[in-house]
């Protein structure tokens, strides 16, 4: 696992606080790999998902900071959403 990953996912999961989430997402890091938050919380994978959210980690590191709003990467081409946009916007929410 990369060291993005890993710090992505630890990152994830101290602002999910130990909650899962209520579909299955899954963050694709271009040229870093894949994360998968569900019902038990943030890990690498590369799993099936209800939305698949794909951003170069620099974005993403950029929204796990709150630097850069999940709906304005989305808006901005920065952020690309495939699938259950209604899990998406959850999710975007716990982000934020």
């Amino acid at each position: 696992m990369s060291k993005v990953i890993e710090t992505a996912v630890a990152a994830l999961n101290a602002k999910l606080g130990g909650a899962g989430f209520d579909a299955v997402a899954k963050f694709v890091l271009e040229g870093a790999g894949n994360i998968v938050i569900d019902g038990g919380g943030a890990r690498a994978g590369d799993d099936e998902a209800d939305v698949t959210l794909t951003a170069t980690a620099e974005v993403f590191e950029q929204i796990l900071g709150g630097d850069l709003n999940p709906t304005a990467a989305f808006m901005s081409g920065k952020l690309a959403i495939d699938g259950d946009m209604g899990a998406a916007m959850r999710l975007g929410g716990l982000l934020a």
